[in-house]
């Protein structure tokens, strides 16, 4: 549903997002701002805004909240190949394909911003910095889904909870929602239990063991890592593959 009433700042962590990929001239911004805020929209928490199957036609922009990607299998069984955070968006180039691979479900209410492809192409044929930024962050998306599948395929339990929670921090901090060394983890045992491939007993025996060996702190939707640098390395977590720091 559309908002109603906004605050402009709502639409900065997707402008610190695609700044902290390629520099955003004045223009870029100020357009991909308007343009955001024009297509405003809300959802509560457990929807799909985009089920597998469905024909795309549209940019979608997270601006606040959480999403996950998903896959069900027939039985029901469910793999969540991905979140997406504030400032990301749900593949800005997807409705170059007919239809979605996967789902996209909100896993908090969620606000974001709809641009239709007519309207986003003719941004992107308008300025360079901002074709290059959407480009790059589809580039650092493949990127993260290949280390997803390393964490899947050959980390052992303690080694993908701990890169999972090393990624989540990271990713979070272009867009400004780290506070000292804390963050937000408004999802459930279940949803990181379907991220890492774990059952929900498993994936709670293993953040347990992270609790014991102070590493972590995970109570009340938080999540406080007492020592990056020592769970980076439980984790064998490295983040160049996230681009998160320019060259130059």
């Amino acid at each position: 549903m559309p908002l109603s009433t906004f605050d402009r700042s709502v639409v900065e962590p997707a402008i610190r997002r695609l700044s902290a990929l390629r520099p955003l001239s004045a223009e870029a911004r100020a357009s991909l701002e308007y343009a955001m805020l024009e297509g405003l929209q809300r959802a509560g928490s457990g929807e799909d805004l985009l089920a597998e199957g469905d024909p795309v036609d549209s940019v979608r922009i997270l601006l606040s909240g959480w999403l996950c990607r998903y896959k069900t299998l027939e039985d029901g069984r469910r793999q969540i190949v991905n979140f997406v955070f504030p400032g990301e968006s749900c593949d800005a180039h997807a409705y170059l394909l007919p239809v979605m691979d996967h789902s996209i479900a909100t896993l908090t209410p969620v606000v974001y911003a709809e641009i239709k492809r007519a309207h986003f192409e003719t941004l992107l044929a308008g300025d360079r910095s901002l074709a290059e930024a959407f480009w790059c962050e589809t580039l650092v998306n493949n990127a993260i889904q290949r280390e997803w599948v390393v964490n899947l395929g050959r980390r052992m339990a303690v080694e993908r909870v701990a890169h999972l929670f090393c990624e989540i921090f990271e990713r979070l901090r272009p867009v400004g929602m780290i506070e000292g060394n804390s963050c937000i983890m408004p999802v459930t045992q279940t949803d990181l239990a379907d991220a890492t491939g774990l059952s929900v007993v498993h994936l709670n025996r293993t953040v347990q063991e992270l609790r014991a060996s102070g590493l972590i702190v995970l109570r009340d939707r938080t999540l406080t890592i007492n020592d990056l640098a020592a769970l980076k390395c439980a984790a064998l977590f490295s983040p160049g593959y996230l681009q998160l720091y320019r060259r130059g």
